[in-house]
């Protein structure tokens, strides 16, 4: 069920979005930053330090900010009157006539609505089950269980502002993408992302290194992917079976790995947000510690792997509190390959 009280949005200005959590969920609110854009005379995208990589490539965006929302990042700064300050200024610079505050259901928008409030904001909308008093001028109530892109995009809808036509609303970034052939070579390999910012929702690293060296026995070519800060583990994942790129790629570059990739093996992260935005089939080894019919990736195939009623069910845990993580330690190598053989015998 979705509901809204309060007033639609006023038409054109600069509209203020904000979504200041991590990277696959800055890729999911594309749908409601390109509504918003189409309702725009400019769109300007409040991101935080861990997605703002993610909203530099999202399509309809004029100009990001980056402010790091106490209330938000798991490693939380202090709240202090400069920090504040520095937020109040740097909106109030780009004079917004509306803003839409996009979060996740158990985020609240109230904090960061308070903070536009007092640098003249004077029309916001957000999803908020808690009584926002005067501090939003639309509050949204939507079903928790939407997909995370369509629950933010009903936001959007319910402010007033539509998708353009031909658009079909599924997570995209910008093109044209970086040339990634000096990285990864020709397009065709299969691509394995091995982390995530949460233990619990990253892939096994034994399952990982062993089904890389199947799908290498297997004659296929294989590129891991991974963070400045998981080099260790791309390089004992990719051995001599598959090429590193741990550490090795933006953003942008990742987003053109992964585009030249006939699949992607990934745990639930950004990765794997990433590379459905850019309609690479995604085999998604998915904990169940968030719920896979909000956050599994949208807007390319994907076969979602991992046993979805296992005890951490809806916990949001980041280190898996079930010993051995069963849910995803019980898949095997064979179950990935299958996985994979399924996506590209399908891709057209």
């Amino acid at each position: 069920m979705t509901a809204h009280e309060g007033r639609p949005a006023p038409r054109g200005g600069t509209v203020l979005v904000a979504r200041t959590d991590n990277v696959g969920d800055v890729l999911l609110s594309g749908p409601a930053v390109r509504a918003a854009a189409a309702g725009a005379d400019r769109l300007v995208l409040l991101a935080g330090p861990r997605g703002r990589a993610a909203a530099d490539l999202l399509p309809g965006v004029d100009r990001v900010l980056q402010w790091c929302a106490p209330w938000i990042d798991p490693e939380p700064p202090e709240l202090t009157r400069e920090s504040a300050e520095e937020l109040i200024a740097a909106v109030r610079a780009e004079a917004p006539a509306a803003a839409l505050i996009l979060t996740s259901f158990h985020q609240s928008p109230l904090p960061l609505a308070a903070l536009l409030r007092l640098a003249g904001v004077g029309w916001i909308g957000a999803a908020s089950e808690d009584y926002p008093g005067s501090l939003l001028d639309l509050r949204h109530r939507t079903d928790h269980t939407r997909p995370e892109a369509a629950r933010m995009l009903r936001l959007a809808e319910a402010a007033g502002f539509r998708l353009p036509p031909g658009d079909d609303g599924a997570p995209r970034i910008r093109r044209p993408l970086p040339d990634t052939v000096h990285l990864a070579g020709g397009p065709g390999y299969v691509a394995v992302h091995t982390g995530a910012s949460a233990s619990a929702r990253a892939i096994p690293q034994p399952l990982a290194a062993q089904t890389v060296a199947k799908l290498a026995a297997q004659g296929r070519r294989v590129v891991v992917t991974g963070t400045e800060q998981e080099r260790e583990e791309t390089a004992a994942v990719a051995g001599d079976a598959a090429v590193d790129l741990g550490g090795r790629t933006g953003l942008a570059e990742l987003a053109g790995v992964l585009a030249s990739a006939s699949v992607l093996i990934s745990g639930n992260t950004g990765a794997a947000h990433l590379a459905a935005a850019v309609g690479t089939p995604v085999v998604s080894l998915f904990a169940p510690v968030v719920s896979a019919s909000s956050w599994a990736p949208q807007g390319s195939p994907v076969r979602l792997l991992g046993d979805q009623h296992a005890p951490c069910r809806d916990t949001r845990a980041r280190t898996c509190p079930v010993p051995g993580h069963p849910c995803l330690n019980r898949l095997t190598p064979d179950d990935l390959l299958s996985a994979v053989d399924d996506l590209v015998q399908g891709a057209p």
